[in-house]
Protein backbone atom coordinates (compact mmCIF):
# COMPACT_ATOMS: atom_id res chain seq x y z
CA UNK A 1 0.00 0.00 0.00
CA UNK A 2 1.10 3.58 -0.62
CA UNK A 3 3.32 5.51 1.82
CA UNK A 4 1.19 8.65 1.34
CA UNK A 5 -1.40 7.72 3.95
CA UNK A 6 -4.30 9.55 5.48
CA UNK A 7 -5.90 8.70 8.83
CA UNK A 8 -8.43 6.35 7.25
CA UNK A 9 -5.68 4.68 5.19
CA UNK A 10 -3.67 3.91 8.34
CA UNK A 11 -6.82 2.68 10.09
CA UNK A 12 -7.59 0.29 7.22
CA UNK A 13 -4.00 -0.97 7.01
CA UNK A 14 -3.94 -1.69 10.74
CA UNK A 15 -7.16 -3.72 10.42
CA UNK A 16 -5.75 -5.69 7.49
CA UNK A 17 -2.36 -6.33 9.12
CA UNK A 18 -3.88 -7.39 12.44
CA UNK A 19 -6.32 -9.79 10.83
CA UNK A 20 -3.79 -11.51 8.57
CA UNK A 21 -1.17 -11.71 11.32
CA UNK A 22 -3.77 -13.39 13.51
CA UNK A 23 -4.85 -15.76 10.76
CA UNK A 24 -1.21 -16.69 10.18
CA UNK A 25 -0.85 -17.70 13.84
CA UNK A 26 -4.06 -19.72 13.72
CA UNK A 27 -3.15 -21.73 10.63
CA UNK A 28 0.59 -22.09 11.25
CA UNK A 29 0.42 -25.31 13.27
CA UNK A 30 -2.33 -27.28 11.57
CA UNK A 31 -5.45 -26.60 9.51
CA UNK A 32 -8.85 -26.22 11.16
CA UNK A 33 -10.85 -29.40 10.56
CA UNK A 34 -14.32 -28.39 9.34
CA UNK A 35 -17.56 -30.32 8.90
CA UNK A 36 -20.16 -28.86 6.52
CA UNK A 37 -23.91 -29.23 7.04
CA UNK A 38 -26.54 -28.16 4.51
CA UNK A 39 -30.04 -28.04 6.09
CA UNK A 40 -32.74 -29.10 3.63
CA UNK A 41 -36.06 -27.91 5.04
CA UNK A 42 -39.11 -29.37 3.29
CA UNK A 43 -41.22 -26.28 3.87
CA UNK A 44 -38.66 -23.92 2.29
CA UNK A 45 -39.05 -22.97 -1.35
CA UNK A 46 -35.68 -23.24 -3.06
CA UNK A 47 -34.39 -22.84 -6.59
CA UNK A 48 -31.69 -25.49 -6.38
CA UNK A 49 -31.18 -29.08 -5.31
CA UNK A 50 -29.85 -29.69 -1.81
CA UNK A 51 -26.90 -31.70 -3.18
CA UNK A 52 -25.82 -28.76 -5.33
CA UNK A 53 -26.24 -26.43 -2.36
CA UNK A 54 -23.97 -28.68 -0.30
CA UNK A 55 -21.37 -28.72 -3.08
CA UNK A 56 -21.36 -24.92 -3.14
CA UNK A 57 -21.01 -24.79 0.65
CA UNK A 58 -18.01 -27.13 0.49
CA UNK A 59 -16.48 -24.92 -2.20
CA UNK A 60 -17.01 -21.89 0.03
CA UNK A 61 -15.25 -23.66 2.90
CA UNK A 62 -12.32 -24.66 0.71
CA UNK A 63 -11.99 -21.07 -0.48
CA UNK A 64 -10.88 -20.07 3.01
CA UNK A 65 -7.18 -20.71 3.79
CA UNK A 66 -6.51 -22.80 6.85
CA UNK A 67 -9.68 -24.90 6.56
CA UNK A 68 -9.69 -28.62 5.83
CA UNK A 69 -13.12 -30.06 5.02
CA UNK A 70 -13.20 -33.51 6.64
CA UNK A 71 -16.87 -34.24 6.02
CA UNK A 72 -20.11 -32.87 4.62
CA UNK A 73 -23.74 -33.92 4.52
CA UNK A 74 -27.26 -32.79 3.69
CA UNK A 75 -29.49 -32.72 6.76
CA UNK A 76 -33.14 -33.35 5.86
CA UNK A 77 -35.55 -31.43 8.10
CA UNK A 78 -39.33 -31.47 8.19
CA UNK A 79 -39.20 -28.16 10.06
CA UNK A 80 -36.74 -25.83 11.76
CA UNK A 81 -36.51 -26.31 15.53
CA UNK A 82 -36.48 -22.82 17.10
CA UNK A 83 -33.98 -23.48 19.89
CA UNK A 84 -31.59 -25.96 18.27
CA UNK A 85 -32.25 -25.80 14.50
CA UNK A 86 -32.05 -29.62 14.33
CA UNK A 87 -34.00 -32.28 16.19
CA UNK A 88 -32.56 -34.06 19.25
CA UNK A 89 -31.84 -37.29 17.40
CA UNK A 90 -30.06 -35.55 14.52
CA UNK A 91 -27.98 -33.49 16.96
CA UNK A 92 -26.76 -36.65 18.69
CA UNK A 93 -26.05 -38.29 15.34
CA UNK A 94 -23.99 -35.33 14.14
CA UNK A 95 -22.23 -35.15 17.50
CA UNK A 96 -20.96 -38.67 16.94
CA UNK A 97 -19.57 -37.77 13.52
CA UNK A 98 -17.95 -34.64 14.94
CA UNK A 99 -16.14 -36.81 17.48
CA UNK A 100 -15.16 -39.46 14.94
CA UNK A 101 -13.69 -36.90 12.51
CA UNK A 102 -12.03 -34.83 15.28
CA UNK A 103 -13.83 -31.74 13.98
CA UNK A 104 -12.77 -28.26 15.14
CA UNK A 105 -15.47 -26.21 13.41
CA UNK A 106 -19.00 -26.85 12.11
CA UNK A 107 -20.17 -24.84 9.09
CA UNK A 108 -23.94 -24.66 8.62
CA UNK A 109 -24.94 -23.61 5.10
CA UNK A 110 -27.88 -21.47 6.13
CA UNK A 111 -29.00 -18.93 8.69
CA UNK A 112 -28.38 -19.91 12.31
CA UNK A 113 -29.87 -17.64 14.95
CA UNK A 114 -27.76 -16.46 17.91
CA UNK A 115 -29.65 -18.67 20.38
CA UNK A 116 -29.46 -21.67 18.06
CA UNK A 117 -25.72 -21.11 17.65
CA UNK A 118 -25.19 -20.87 21.39
CA UNK A 119 -27.14 -24.06 22.04
CA UNK A 120 -25.46 -26.06 19.29
CA UNK A 121 -21.99 -24.95 20.32
CA UNK A 122 -22.78 -25.94 23.91
CA UNK A 123 -24.14 -29.32 22.81
CA UNK A 124 -21.27 -30.14 20.44
CA UNK A 125 -18.49 -28.41 22.39
CA UNK A 126 -16.99 -26.72 19.33
CA UNK A 127 -17.38 -23.49 17.41
CA UNK A 128 -20.00 -23.00 14.70
CA UNK A 129 -20.30 -20.60 11.75
CA UNK A 130 -23.34 -20.11 9.54
CA UNK A 131 -23.32 -19.17 5.85
CA UNK A 132 -23.12 -15.44 6.55
CA UNK A 133 -20.21 -15.88 8.95
CA UNK A 134 -18.30 -18.04 6.45
CA UNK A 135 -18.75 -15.58 3.58
CA UNK A 136 -17.63 -12.76 5.87
CA UNK A 137 -14.51 -14.77 6.68
CA UNK A 138 -13.74 -15.26 2.98
CA UNK A 139 -14.25 -11.59 2.20
CA UNK A 140 -12.02 -10.65 5.14
CA UNK A 141 -9.27 -12.87 3.82
CA UNK A 142 -9.53 -11.51 0.25
CA UNK A 143 -9.90 -7.79 0.94
CA UNK A 144 -6.81 -5.93 -0.23
CA UNK A 145 -7.79 -2.32 -0.94
CA UNK A 146 -8.43 0.10 1.91
CA UNK A 147 -12.07 0.37 0.90
CA UNK A 148 -12.46 -3.41 0.83
CA UNK A 149 -10.93 -3.81 4.29
CA UNK A 150 -13.20 -1.14 5.76
CA UNK A 151 -16.29 -2.57 4.06
CA UNK A 152 -15.63 -6.08 5.37
CA UNK A 153 -14.95 -4.84 8.88
CA UNK A 154 -18.20 -2.85 8.89
CA UNK A 155 -20.16 -5.89 7.68
CA UNK A 156 -18.51 -8.07 10.32
CA UNK A 157 -19.30 -5.69 13.16
CA UNK A 158 -22.92 -5.40 12.04
CA UNK A 159 -23.09 -9.20 12.04
CA UNK A 160 -21.43 -9.47 15.45
CA UNK A 161 -23.70 -6.90 17.03
CA UNK A 162 -26.77 -8.92 16.11
CA UNK A 163 -25.29 -11.94 17.88
CA UNK A 164 -24.29 -10.47 21.24
CA UNK A 165 -26.23 -13.02 23.27
CA UNK A 166 -23.28 -14.77 24.96
CA UNK A 167 -23.23 -16.94 21.86
CA UNK A 168 -19.86 -18.54 22.64
CA UNK A 169 -18.75 -17.39 26.10
CA UNK A 170 -18.66 -21.05 27.20
CA UNK A 171 -15.94 -21.69 24.64
CA UNK A 172 -13.66 -18.77 25.46
CA UNK A 173 -11.67 -20.73 28.06
CA UNK A 174 -11.36 -23.78 25.81
CA UNK A 175 -9.93 -22.55 22.52
CA UNK A 176 -8.92 -19.46 20.58
CA UNK A 177 -11.18 -17.72 18.12
CA UNK A 178 -11.30 -18.57 14.45
CA UNK A 179 -10.58 -15.69 12.07
CA UNK A 180 -12.21 -12.43 12.99
CA UNK A 181 -15.87 -13.43 13.31
CA UNK A 182 -16.03 -14.07 17.03
CA UNK A 183 -13.77 -15.66 19.60
CA UNK A 184 -11.64 -14.31 22.45
CA UNK A 185 -8.43 -12.34 22.05
CA UNK A 186 -9.44 -11.08 18.64
CA UNK A 187 -10.89 -7.70 19.57
CA UNK A 188 -12.37 -6.15 22.70
CA UNK A 189 -15.63 -5.23 21.03
CA UNK A 190 -17.50 -8.57 21.13
CA UNK A 191 -18.41 -8.29 24.80
CA UNK A 192 -19.62 -4.72 24.63
CA UNK A 193 -22.34 -3.49 22.27
CA UNK A 194 -21.49 0.14 22.92
CA UNK A 195 -17.90 -0.43 21.84
CA UNK A 196 -19.14 -2.03 18.62
CA UNK A 197 -21.41 0.93 17.96
CA UNK A 198 -18.49 3.31 18.44
CA UNK A 199 -16.37 1.28 16.05
CA UNK A 200 -19.19 1.18 13.49
CA UNK A 201 -19.50 4.97 13.61
CA UNK A 202 -15.75 5.29 13.06
CA UNK A 203 -15.82 2.85 10.15
CA UNK A 204 -18.73 4.63 8.50
CA UNK A 205 -16.89 7.91 8.79
CA UNK A 206 -13.80 6.38 7.13
CA UNK A 207 -15.95 4.81 4.41
CA UNK A 208 -17.70 8.11 3.72
CA UNK A 209 -14.32 9.61 2.93
CA UNK A 210 -13.41 6.69 0.66
CA UNK A 211 -16.82 6.87 -1.03
CA UNK A 212 -16.28 10.55 -1.79
CA UNK A 213 -13.00 9.61 -3.43
CA UNK A 214 -14.76 6.96 -5.52
CA UNK A 215 -17.39 9.48 -6.59
CA UNK A 216 -14.64 11.90 -7.64
CA UNK A 217 -13.09 9.09 -9.69
CA UNK A 218 -16.47 8.42 -11.30
CA UNK A 219 -16.90 12.10 -12.07
CA UNK A 220 -13.49 12.08 -13.71
CA UNK A 221 -14.43 9.10 -15.86
CA UNK A 222 -17.67 10.78 -16.89
CA UNK A 223 -15.70 13.67 -18.32
CA UNK A 224 -13.81 11.24 -20.57
CA UNK A 225 -16.18 10.12 -23.35
CA UNK A 226 -15.45 6.40 -22.93
CA UNK A 227 -18.41 4.05 -22.42
CA UNK A 228 -18.22 1.67 -19.46
CA UNK A 229 -18.76 -2.08 -19.91
CA UNK A 230 -19.24 -3.99 -16.63
CA UNK A 231 -18.78 -7.72 -16.07
CA UNK A 232 -21.30 -9.10 -13.59
CA UNK A 233 -22.25 -12.63 -12.66
CA UNK A 234 -22.23 -15.45 -10.16
CA UNK A 235 -19.00 -16.07 -8.28
CA UNK A 236 -16.56 -18.35 -10.16
CA UNK A 237 -18.35 -17.83 -13.48
CA UNK A 238 -15.04 -16.83 -15.08
CA UNK A 239 -15.39 -13.04 -15.09
CA UNK A 240 -11.75 -12.35 -14.20
CA UNK A 241 -10.46 -14.85 -16.76
CA UNK A 242 -12.59 -13.16 -19.41
CA UNK A 243 -11.42 -9.75 -18.19
CA UNK A 244 -7.79 -10.84 -18.55
CA UNK A 245 -8.40 -12.34 -21.99
CA UNK A 246 -10.08 -9.17 -23.29
CA UNK A 247 -7.72 -6.60 -21.77
CA UNK A 248 -4.41 -8.42 -21.40
CA UNK A 249 -4.46 -7.66 -17.67
CA UNK A 250 -3.27 -10.04 -14.97
CA UNK A 251 -6.12 -9.92 -12.46
CA UNK A 252 -6.18 -12.87 -10.07
CA UNK A 253 -8.25 -15.61 -11.74
CA UNK A 254 -8.65 -18.93 -9.94
CA UNK A 255 -11.14 -21.79 -9.92
CA UNK A 256 -12.32 -20.58 -6.53
CA UNK A 257 -15.33 -18.77 -5.12
CA UNK A 258 -14.77 -15.03 -4.61
CA UNK A 259 -11.29 -14.98 -6.17
CA UNK A 260 -12.06 -11.35 -7.06
CA UNK A 261 -13.24 -8.99 -4.33
CA UNK A 262 -11.97 -5.54 -5.22
CA UNK A 263 -13.23 -4.05 -8.52
CA UNK A 264 -10.73 -3.48 -11.33
CA UNK A 265 -10.98 -1.28 -14.42
CA UNK A 266 -8.92 -1.34 -17.62
CA UNK A 267 -9.09 0.37 -20.97
CA UNK A 268 -10.12 -1.79 -23.94
CA UNK A 269 -9.92 -0.97 -27.64
CA UNK A 270 -12.73 -2.58 -29.65
CA UNK A 271 -12.37 -3.85 -33.24
CA UNK A 272 -13.99 -0.61 -34.45
CA UNK A 273 -11.17 1.37 -32.83
CA UNK A 274 -13.48 2.73 -30.16
CA UNK A 275 -12.11 2.77 -26.63
CA UNK A 276 -14.17 1.61 -23.66
CA UNK A 277 -13.55 1.00 -19.96
CA UNK A 278 -14.03 -2.64 -18.89
CA UNK A 279 -14.91 -3.20 -15.23
CA UNK A 280 -14.47 -6.48 -13.35
CA UNK A 281 -16.62 -6.72 -10.22
CA UNK A 282 -17.09 -9.00 -7.23
CA UNK A 283 -19.11 -12.13 -7.95
CA UNK A 284 -22.61 -12.62 -6.60
CA UNK A 285 -23.92 -15.65 -4.75
CA UNK A 286 -27.29 -16.90 -3.57
CA UNK A 287 -28.28 -15.65 -0.11
CA UNK A 288 -25.57 -12.97 -0.18
CA UNK A 289 -25.44 -11.63 3.39
CA UNK A 290 -27.39 -8.40 3.76
CA UNK A 291 -24.52 -6.95 5.78
CA UNK A 292 -22.22 -7.37 2.79
CA UNK A 293 -24.72 -5.96 0.31
CA UNK A 294 -25.03 -2.86 2.48
CA UNK A 295 -21.31 -2.48 3.13
CA UNK A 296 -20.29 -3.12 -0.49
CA UNK A 297 -23.08 -1.12 -2.05
CA UNK A 298 -20.75 1.69 -3.14
CA UNK A 299 -18.55 -0.88 -4.88
CA UNK A 300 -21.43 -2.78 -6.43
CA UNK A 301 -22.94 0.44 -7.70
CA UNK A 302 -20.13 0.61 -10.25
CA UNK A 303 -22.49 -1.59 -12.28
CA UNK A 304 -25.07 1.22 -12.26
CA UNK A 305 -22.62 3.47 -14.10
CA UNK A 306 -22.21 1.00 -16.95
CA UNK A 307 -23.43 1.67 -20.49
CA UNK A 308 -23.50 -2.10 -21.08
CA UNK A 309 -23.59 -5.02 -18.62
CA UNK A 310 -22.13 -8.39 -19.57
CA UNK A 311 -23.82 -11.03 -17.44
CA UNK A 312 -21.23 -13.81 -17.37
CA UNK A 313 -22.62 -17.29 -16.73
CA UNK A 314 -20.84 -20.60 -16.12
CA UNK A 315 -22.82 -22.47 -18.75
CA UNK A 316 -21.23 -25.77 -17.73
CA UNK A 317 -22.65 -25.59 -14.20
CA UNK A 318 -25.64 -27.87 -13.54
CA UNK A 319 -27.56 -24.99 -11.96
CA UNK A 320 -26.55 -22.20 -14.33
CA UNK A 321 -30.18 -21.10 -14.74
CA UNK A 322 -30.67 -20.83 -10.98
CA UNK A 323 -27.43 -18.87 -10.64
CA UNK A 324 -28.55 -16.51 -13.40
CA UNK A 325 -31.83 -15.91 -11.55
CA UNK A 326 -29.92 -15.05 -8.36
CA UNK A 327 -27.74 -12.56 -10.25
CA UNK A 328 -30.81 -10.97 -11.85
CA UNK A 329 -32.39 -10.53 -8.41
CA UNK A 330 -29.28 -8.83 -7.00
CA UNK A 331 -28.92 -6.52 -10.02
CA UNK A 332 -32.57 -5.51 -9.64
CA UNK A 333 -32.06 -4.84 -5.91
CA UNK A 334 -29.13 -2.57 -6.78
CA UNK A 335 -31.36 -0.52 -9.07
CA UNK A 336 -30.29 -1.83 -12.48
CA UNK A 337 -33.24 -1.37 -14.86
CA UNK A 338 -34.12 -2.35 -18.40
CA UNK A 339 -32.71 1.01 -19.50
CA UNK A 340 -29.19 -0.46 -19.20
CA UNK A 341 -28.50 -2.91 -22.06
CA UNK A 342 -27.40 -6.39 -21.00
CA UNK A 343 -25.74 -9.24 -22.90
CA UNK A 344 -25.59 -12.79 -21.59
CA UNK A 345 -22.16 -14.35 -21.92
CA UNK A 346 -22.26 -18.17 -21.73
CA UNK A 347 -18.74 -18.89 -20.55
CA UNK A 348 -16.75 -22.13 -20.09
CA UNK A 349 -17.67 -23.72 -23.43
CA UNK A 350 -14.44 -25.70 -23.08
CA UNK A 351 -16.06 -27.66 -20.22
CA UNK A 352 -19.26 -28.49 -22.10
CA UNK A 353 -19.76 -31.93 -23.69
CA UNK A 354 -20.43 -32.15 -27.45
CA UNK A 355 -24.02 -33.25 -26.77
CA UNK A 356 -24.71 -30.36 -24.40
CA UNK A 357 -23.01 -27.99 -26.82
CA UNK A 358 -25.48 -28.87 -29.56
CA UNK A 359 -28.34 -28.06 -27.19
CA UNK A 360 -26.73 -24.74 -26.28
CA UNK A 361 -26.34 -23.77 -29.93
CA UNK A 362 -30.02 -24.50 -30.47
CA UNK A 363 -31.03 -22.42 -27.44
CA UNK A 364 -28.72 -19.58 -28.45
CA UNK A 365 -30.06 -19.43 -32.00
CA UNK A 366 -33.47 -18.31 -30.79
CA UNK A 367 -32.20 -15.46 -28.62
CA UNK A 368 -30.52 -12.13 -29.23
CA UNK A 369 -27.81 -10.69 -27.03
CA UNK A 370 -26.47 -14.13 -26.06
CA UNK A 371 -22.85 -15.09 -26.76
CA UNK A 372 -21.33 -18.50 -26.05
CA UNK A 373 -17.57 -18.51 -25.56
CA UNK A 374 -14.59 -19.81 -23.64
CA UNK A 375 -12.43 -17.31 -21.81
CA UNK A 376 -9.75 -20.01 -21.55
CA UNK A 377 -9.42 -20.84 -25.27
CA UNK A 378 -10.66 -17.52 -26.67
CA UNK A 379 -13.37 -19.17 -28.73
CA UNK A 380 -16.33 -16.84 -29.33
CA UNK A 381 -14.65 -13.70 -27.94
CA UNK A 382 -14.22 -11.95 -31.34
CA UNK A 383 -17.99 -12.19 -31.90
CA UNK A 384 -18.62 -10.67 -28.46
CA UNK A 385 -16.22 -7.79 -29.12
CA UNK A 386 -17.92 -7.07 -32.45
CA UNK A 387 -21.31 -7.03 -30.72
CA UNK A 388 -20.02 -4.63 -28.06
CA UNK A 389 -18.69 -2.38 -30.83
CA UNK A 390 -22.07 -2.36 -32.54
CA UNK A 391 -23.97 -1.73 -29.30
CA UNK A 392 -21.77 1.21 -28.34
CA UNK A 393 -21.01 2.66 -31.78
CA UNK A 394 -23.90 5.10 -31.49
CA UNK A 395 -23.72 5.18 -27.73
CA UNK A 396 -23.15 8.94 -27.52
CA UNK A 397 -24.97 11.58 -29.52
CA UNK A 398 -24.86 15.36 -29.43
CA UNK A 399 -27.87 17.41 -28.36
CA UNK A 400 -28.69 21.09 -27.84
CA UNK A 401 -30.60 22.01 -24.69
CA UNK A 402 -32.23 25.18 -23.36
CA UNK A 403 -32.54 25.02 -19.56
CA UNK A 404 -34.23 27.85 -17.62
CA UNK A 405 -32.64 29.10 -14.41
CA UNK A 406 -35.50 27.55 -12.43
CA UNK A 407 -34.27 24.09 -13.46
CA UNK A 408 -30.97 24.32 -11.63
CA UNK A 409 -31.15 20.65 -10.59
CA UNK A 410 -31.13 19.48 -14.21
CA UNK A 411 -28.28 21.86 -15.00
CA UNK A 412 -26.23 20.53 -12.08
CA UNK A 413 -27.00 16.91 -13.05
CA UNK A 414 -25.62 17.41 -16.57
CA UNK A 415 -22.41 18.89 -15.20
CA UNK A 416 -22.15 16.20 -12.53
CA UNK A 417 -22.32 13.52 -15.21
CA UNK A 418 -19.69 15.31 -17.29
CA UNK A 419 -22.00 15.56 -20.31
CA UNK A 420 -21.65 19.28 -21.07
CA UNK A 421 -19.38 20.09 -24.02
CA UNK A 422 -20.12 23.82 -24.24
CA UNK A 423 -22.36 26.30 -22.47
CA UNK A 424 -23.51 29.89 -22.84
CA UNK A 425 -25.74 31.85 -20.50
CA UNK A 426 -28.73 33.86 -21.75
CA UNK A 427 -31.23 36.11 -20.00
CA UNK A 428 -33.60 33.19 -19.41
CA UNK A 429 -31.21 30.35 -18.65
CA UNK A 430 -28.46 28.19 -20.11
CA UNK A 431 -27.82 27.14 -23.70
CA UNK A 432 -25.89 23.87 -23.63
CA UNK A 433 -24.36 21.40 -26.03
CA UNK A 434 -24.27 17.94 -24.46
CA UNK A 435 -22.98 14.56 -25.54
CA UNK A 436 -24.74 11.61 -23.98
CA UNK A 437 -25.97 8.06 -24.37
CA UNK A 438 -29.57 7.10 -24.97
CA UNK A 439 -29.79 5.87 -21.39
CA UNK A 440 -28.47 9.16 -20.00
CA UNK A 441 -30.94 11.07 -22.15
CA UNK A 442 -33.72 8.97 -20.66
CA UNK A 443 -32.46 9.64 -17.13
CA UNK A 444 -32.44 13.36 -17.84
CA UNK A 445 -36.02 13.25 -19.08
CA UNK A 446 -37.08 11.54 -15.84
CA UNK A 447 -35.55 14.25 -13.60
Amino acid sequence: MSDDLTEEDIFAEDLWAERHKRRGHETADKPTRAYVLHPDVKTTKKRRLAEHGLAEAVSLARALPGLEVVGAEVVRLSKVHPGMLFGTGKIEEIKGRIKDHEVDLVLVDGTVGPVQQRNLEKEWGIKLLDRTGLILEIFADRARTREGVLQVELAALTYQRSRLVRAWTHLERQRGGFGFVGGPGETQIESDRRAIDEQVVKLKRQLDTVSRRRELQRAGRRKVPFPIVALAGYTNAGKSTLFNRMTGAEVLAKDMLFATLDPTMRGLELPSGQKVILSDTVGFISDLPTQLVAAFRATLEEVLEADLILHVRDISHPETAEQAADVADILTSLGVTAATPQYEVWNKLDLVTPEARASLELAQSGRTGVFALSAITGEGIPALLEAISTALSDARTEALLEIPFAQGRQHAWLHGKGLVRSETQTEDGWHLTVEWTERQAGEFQRL
